[in-house]
């Protein structure tokens, strides 16, 4: 059965949902069914057993289902979370082991990751994969070995790792790490906001990355072209609210993996504006699978957003660059419009298509 939950990063956000079970209160209160916790050390930091527990025995008690960040797979910017290298006493590795033991003590089976983080810096230093003192085929290398030094204690513990297709990775770049090791404990975990930041059309890569996709971060998009017209601009908006097709995007997913767990990754008073400098040519410099092609059907998307907000059907671009202070209510209002569409596309599939 496919249930409908949310991303927290407890870290990002502090109380404002709550700590420990009177999380999953709260979510199950909103009408939602699991959630994602992005880095196990942010709902407890020295893997408490006890706190642990209390999380596990709540979330059974009310059904909802318990996905697991585990920190993130780049050994260019580990340096970034010393709370992992904490754990393992100096030793990362360890430290991700020592969350892999305890997720699976608790019965948390579906385990996230990234390849990097978002940086404050303009396009293309936004990202990892813009530094020049490290460059990114040297971190992709770096990853896939990382990876390696996890798969063991991963297939010990019968855990799925999610590699997130994040704003630094391309689908085409996470498929070949995910072929290439050809374990099921390494899958993919589809955020369909982020290829954009790549220069990738939505649909081309869901296709590409479906059958090895394990969990989700939703959320839909609205592309504009840049007020200086060289690059794109990407928002982020509540799912049925933007330009994806949920009941393609929905029944490509499912076909693929029926009981997939829809976990939306809600925004609380930020844009989730990116801004993809397509014109610049060291940015094209780092795309070597970039699509002509693609970039043209992002540019049929921007071209669709300046035409709608101009007779009034859509937000404009000014309209949607805006930073709300009340970030608790801006983000329950994306996560609850999110969960009530996807609701409604799930029937709308389950009716035309009864045995699924």
């Amino acid at each position: 059965m496919t249930r409908i939950g949310s991303d927290i990063s407890l870290a990002r956000v502090g109380d404002l949902w709550g700590r420990g079970p009177a999380l999953l209160d709260t979510l199950h209160a909103q009408g939602l069914e699991g959630v994602n916790i992005r880095t196990l050390t942010d709902l407890s930091p020295d893997l408490d057993a006890a706190e642990l527990d209390s999380f596990r025995r709540r979330a059974g008690e009310l059904g909802m289902y318990v996905e697991m960040g585990v920190g993130k797979i780049n050994p260019f910017m580990t340096a970034e979370l010393p709370a992992v290298r904490q754990l393992g006493d100096g030793d990362y590795v360890a430290g991700m082991e020592r969350m892999f033991a305890a997720c699976a003590e608790m019965g948390w089976t579906t385990l996230w990751t990234a390849c990097a983080g978002v940086k404050e810096h303009a396009a293309p230093f936004d990202t990892d994969r813009g530094r020049r003192e490290a460059p990114w085929p040297d971190q992709l290398r770096a990853i896939r070995a990382l990876v390696d030094k996890l798969l063991p204690a991963l297939r010990h513990f019968d855990l799925v790792l999610g590699i997130e297709t994040h704003e630094e990775i391309t689908t085409h770049e996470l498929v070949r790490i995910v072929e290439d090791l050809d374990d099921p404990h390494i899958g993919i975990c589809f955020d369909p906001a982020n290829p954009i930041a790549r220069g990738e059309d939505p649909r081309a890569a869901l296709e590409r990355i479906a059958p090895y996709v394990v969990s989700t971060q939703l959320r839909d998009i609205q592309v504009f072209p840049s007020p200086s017209g060289t690059a794109l601009t990407r928002f982020l908006r509540p799912c049925g609210d933007g330009q994806l097709d949920w009941n393609e995007t929905l029944g490509i997913l499912l076909a693929a993996n029926p009981m997939l767990n829809l976990t939306i990754e809600g925004v609380g008073g930020w844009s989730g504006r990116s801004d993809v400098p397509t014109a610049d040519r060291f940015w094209r410099s780092l795309h070597p699978d970039l699509s002509e092609d693609e970039l043209a059907a992002l540019g049929v998307l921007g071209a669709r957003s300046v035409r709608a907000s101009a007779d009034g059907e859509e937000p404009s671009l000014s309209a949607l660059d805006v930073f709300r202070s009340d970030q608790r209510a801006a983000h329950d209002a994306f996560v609850a419009r999110s969960a009530a569409h996807l609701r409604s596309v799930l029937a709308s599939l389950a009716a035309s298509n009864p045995s699924r």
